[in-house]
């Protein structure tokens, strides 16, 4: 990168680049790369989609959809309905998961969508080895080169180091199960493992989380973590935090999961039939051989700069496997920004206005910006909590049980985070994080007509009443 932020091979008419990984990250890239008049090359191990549409969001959130359908039974009775919980047919519930991960070709035919735009695609090739800093070469031993690389290989599930660690199941374990187990054990209780808990749960296992932190979903709102574990012990969820798995292994046709608490190093071990490992989501590097290359790593990722460029010139990476921020939707921005560096004049940093993320849990919850803790760590805040049992909407649908938090900065008035738990929440929170990207301030906010009866409308009541607060405090001031 040169010091006025043009790219050192702006003078070249025609780039040639090479896409590695067919994920969201890897088709945006591709496609944009092109867009800017680049020769591009796509390279996928397997089918595009990546993990996003093969065995991420997209069918877990199916998984997650027909549990809550089960549960969802259980309010019958308070709107006058009469009818049993139904039975799970678990090979059926992941058949119809599968049915949507496949979706992205069988239907959409994403390879060929792609290959409409003029893009070279070599998909289901197995890995790509790197053979020095600008060619690689697949499985049939063709190589390729280009002026510009640009890897979106995603990440990978991480092992624990820790005896009996091959006896774990992961994520991708999940989509060829036929049966639930009657007791599951999920290894990390982060937002991945609360949705496998939440969703196996709500299918009717007996299901434990171990967590190595104080809390669930540590990098959550205090206030979301400690939500979600009341909900989830309140449903007969075993929830262990502060606490570390130390080994697994068989016995009498069962797994003992022996375990030691953090605060006093008491040693205990429960039985269960079966565990998912979910402690992390490194770069996938496997069969890359980076070694022939000097991309160096910042520690399970691939380090880039505020470009997303690595140390090698010509050579970038969005997505998971940089470490930035771990979301599909951070993969498609990254890329686009990675694709937009590689080939145009003009370098532009990845600097996003608000990332809003939500979960696939019974209670869903969702957040954007800063917790509160981060935000008065800088900032004179000022926070408002609107709690569902006094929402309309959430009156009327029988959901009572969350919340809709946002911190304001009192000097700016702008919105620094937001913090939603409850249904809908993936949704509200993207109006929240709307709010915070177009730099709306609380009044702006409070004085949005939003829909009526919807759980949205709990952001405009939190702001509204911030600004009577802020306006008997402006006048005591002047008395």
């Amino acid at each position: 990168m040169n010091n006025n932020n043009q790219l050192d091979n702006n003078s070249k008419d025609k780039q040639t680049v090479l896409v590695i990984g067919g994920g969201p990250a890897g088709v945006q890239a591709a496609l944009r790369a092109h867009e800017l008049g680049a020769a591009v090359t796509l390279l996928e191990a397997n089918k595009l989609g990546g993990t996003a549409f093969n065995e991420g969001p997209a069918p877990v959130r199916t998984l997650a959809r027909a549990a809550r359908l089960r549960t969802d039974t259980e309010l019958y009775p308070q709107f006058g309905l009469k009818g049993e919980t139904p039975a799970v047919d678990f090979a059926a519930a992941i058949d119809n998961a599968n049915r949507v991960a496949a979706h992205a070709n069988e239907v959409w035919h994403l390879t060929k969508v792609v290959e409409q735009q003029g893009i070279e695609v070599i998909d289901e090739v197995g890995p790509t080895h790197f053979i020095d800093n600008k060619t690689v070469t697949i499985g049939d031993g063709r190589e390729f080169s280009a002026d510009q690389i640009i890897l979106t290989v995603g990440g990978k599930p991480r092992k624990l180091d820790i005896p009996g660690n091959e006896l774990a199941l992961s994520f991708h374990d999940l989509w060829s199960m036929t049966e639930l187990p009657k007791r599951v054990t999920v290894v990390g209780g982060s937002a991945t493992g609360c949705q496998l808990a939440s969703i196996l749960i709500d299918f009717g296992a007996q299901v434990d989380i171990i967590e190595f932190a104080d809390r669930l979903t540590p990098p959550s709102d205090i206030d979301i973590s400690r939500k979600l574990e009341e909900a989830f012990e309140a449903r007969g969820m075993n929830i262990l935090t502060s606490t570390g798995c130390q080994s697994i292994e068989k016995e009498n046709g069962r797994l003992k999961v022996n375990y030691k608490h953090n605060d006093d190093d008491k040693e205990d071990s429960l039985m269960t039939d079966a565990v998912f490992l979910m402690v992390g989501w490194p770069a996938d590097l496997d069969g890359l051989n980076l070694d022939a290359t000097d991309i160096k790593l910042n520690g399970p990722y691939i380090d880039v700069d505020d470009y997303l460029q690595t140390n090698v010139d010509g050579v970038y990476v969005a997505g998971d496997a940089n470490g930035i921020s771990m979301f599909v939707q951070s993969a498609a921005h990254q890329a686009r920004v990675a694709a937009q560096n590689a080939v145009s004049d003009t370098a532009e940093r990845y600097d996003p206005k608000a990332i809003a993320t939500g979960s696939f849990t019974e209670p869903e919850y969702g957040s954007v910006g800063m917790t509160q803790a981060q935000a008065e760590k800088e900032h004179d805040c000022m926070v408002q909590i609107i709690d569902y049992e006094g929402l309309p909407r959430a009156i009327m649908d029988a959901r009572t049980d969350g919340f809709c938090k946002i911190i304001i900065g009192k000097q700016s008035q702008k919105l620094l985070g937001a913090h939603v738990l409850g249904s809908y929440s993936a949704e509200v929170i993207q109006v929240a994080a709307t709010c915070m990207a177009t730099g709306m301030t609380v009044h702006e906010i409070a004085n949005l007509e939003l829909a009526f009866p919807t759980f949205t409308e709990a952001l405009g009541m939190a702001a509204q009443r911030i600004c009577r607060d802020l306006r008997v405090e402006d006048k005591n001031i002047k008395e």
